[in-house]
């Protein structure tokens, strides 16, 4: 017997269907990858086991029970637990009142709480997660949050685990740490259903994989069964070509961007300095929350630096608008596309002009250029393959890729001289992450200088000429691409100097 089965599960939004027909086995003591581009149904169908969505149709059976779970609550009380990939953790609180947040612990109101440590550091020295219960969470890095949120749902006795892209945000080293943390998992007999867009990580931790198509399952393989290409063939129905990073382009004698001692006291960054040489990518490593979002902001005028200068091709932008930035060639990917890059309420047309609406012809006597618009439009549609089912779609209904294929296109327009993108293929499929990696490798051959900051190494070590590693507001060292250690860098997006 299995310990969950969902049989033929149905559900659409707004008459068009996000899952038909979708069945899925989790065996007891099994670690099994959901995997699908976006927009296949994979989150849509963990939200109905999750009870965040009820099913339109279909069946679901946990332990050979039919069940029904009309709020997470419900799924929880059955041993069912959530990880979103955004933590739903109390920077203030400890990690014990995170853990213990809504339950009535013995002795409510008046809870004991040296007896809860010890508990919770009882079952998290068990399953290899330790942690101080008594820290506050906005001490602990990013991987340890990860951990507060494993043992919040073994505290609440789960023995099934469903973790969403719980790679997107750690450091090698916090990355194998997770996987000892599932290996020990699976031996305690727990199940846990993984989503994910890593290939790599799927086939060297899981047992079984279920792929997700257009809404329907396309089939379920054992891991030791299969491999990287078949996966993706499952995917995207066609094997990946992968992007080629070309020798550097050399054309342009011009010194692309350079940043001189910018420093922001007040959010601790700096003081640093870097240049991005026209015609090559400069990749960014570190963990979120370590100054690249205050460091790209700086360049783009979003925050105007007190200390330091920007230059672009010679031309200082320290007194420089966003506006006029963005007219001497700067595009922006940003790493919120939903917040700083779009409209959700607008449609494709309207988020095409965005920032651009002045240029190009594309407005006259005050007047919008609309039949231009469109046809930039239905360019960019074609050219990168954006699936929507009208140029009049509002945003909001179109999935994560093809929002950021729109940014992307918009941002490329104009032959731009420097381009800066954060983390502009996070959430994104395998498919929608290689039209993104040959558009920028296409703009470095055109001589763009390419400031790339992500926090997959993967996507730096492929796209990268140089790396440089941040933590706490600065640069901890710079390399070539060819002379790369992960295991420094790892320890350098950790915080860690490197003595030599």
């Amino acid at each position: 017997m299995s310990l969950l089965t969902m049989h033929a599960i149905d559900k659409s939004f707004f008459g068009k269907p996000a899952n038909e027909k979708v069945s899925l086995e989790i065996g007891y003591g099994e670690i099994h990858a959901l995997l699908g581009e976006n927009g296949a149904g994979k989150t849509t169908l963990m939200n109905i086991l999750y009870g965040m969505y009820q099913r339109d149709g279909g069946t679901i059976e946990l332990e050979g029970e039919l069940v029904s779970f009309d709020s997470p609550k419900a799924a929880i009380e059955h041993r069912i637990g959530m990880v979103h990939q955004h933590f739903a953790l109390v920077p203030t609180l400890t990690v014990s009142q995170n853990i213990t947040l809504g339950l009535k612990s013995p002795g409510y109101p008046f809870l004991k709480r040296a007896a809860l440590d010890e508990k919770i550091r009882a079952l998290s020295v068990k399953y290899g997660l330790e942690v101080d219960p008594t820290r506050f969470v906005k001490d602990l890095s990013i991987g340890q949050q990860q951990r507060v949120e494993i043992i919040k749902l073994l505290y609440r006795d789960a023995k099934l685990l469903i973790l969403d892209e719980p790679t997107a945000v750690l450091t090698p080293q916090e990355i194998q740490s997770l996987f000892a943390v599932l290996n020990r998992l699976r031996e305690e007999d727990h199940s846990v259903i993984i989503i994910t867009h890593h290939i790599p990580e799927v086939l060297s931790i899981t047992d079984k994989i279920t792929v997700l198509q257009n809404g329907r399952m396309v089939g379920t393989v054992n891991t030791k069964e299969t491999n990287e290409e078949e996966l993706s063939r499952l995917m995207i129905g066609r094997k990946l070509q992968g992007a080629k990073r070309e020798p550097l382009y050399n054309g342009s004698k011009k010194d692309g961007l350079v940043l001189s001692s910018v420093e922001l006291a007040k959010d601790r960054l700096g003081p640093l300095s870097l240049k991005v040489f026209p015609g090559s990518v400069l990749g960014i490593a570190g963990v979120d929350g370590n100054g690249q979002k205050e460091l790209a902001e700086i360049i783009l005028g979003i925050r105007m630096n007190p200390k330091g200068s920007v230059f672009l091709d010679g031309v200082c932008l320290d007194a420089l608008s966003v506006l006029e930035r963005k007219q001497l060639g700067i595009g922006y990917i940003s790493d919120d596309r939903q917040n700083d890059g779009l409209i959700l309420d607008m449609d494709l047309n309207e988020n095409m002009m965005l920032g651009v609406q002045g240029e190009g012809g594309l407005r006259s006597s005050g007047f919008l250029n609309r039949p231009l618009i469109q046809k930039k439009t239905e360019k960019a549609v074609f050219d990168h393959r954006i699936k929507t089912s009208s140029l009049d779609c509002h945003l909001r209904y179109l999935s994560g890729g093809n929002q950021q294929k729109l940014i992307l296109a918009r941002e490329m327009e104009g032959n731009p001289k420097l381009v800066v993108a954060c983390q502009p293929t996070r959430g994104l499929d395998i498919g929608s992450s290689e039209t993104v990696h040959n558009a920028l490798l296409c703009l470095r051959q055109e001589g763009c200088a390419i400031l790339l900051i992500s926090s997959d190494l993967e996507e730096l070590l492929l796209l990268s000429d140089d790396l440089a590693v941040m933590y706490g507001g600065k640069i901890m060292d710079c390399f070539p691409n060819d002379n790369i250690d992960l295991t420094e860098v790892g320890l350098l997006m950790a915080g860690k100097e490197i003595i030599e």
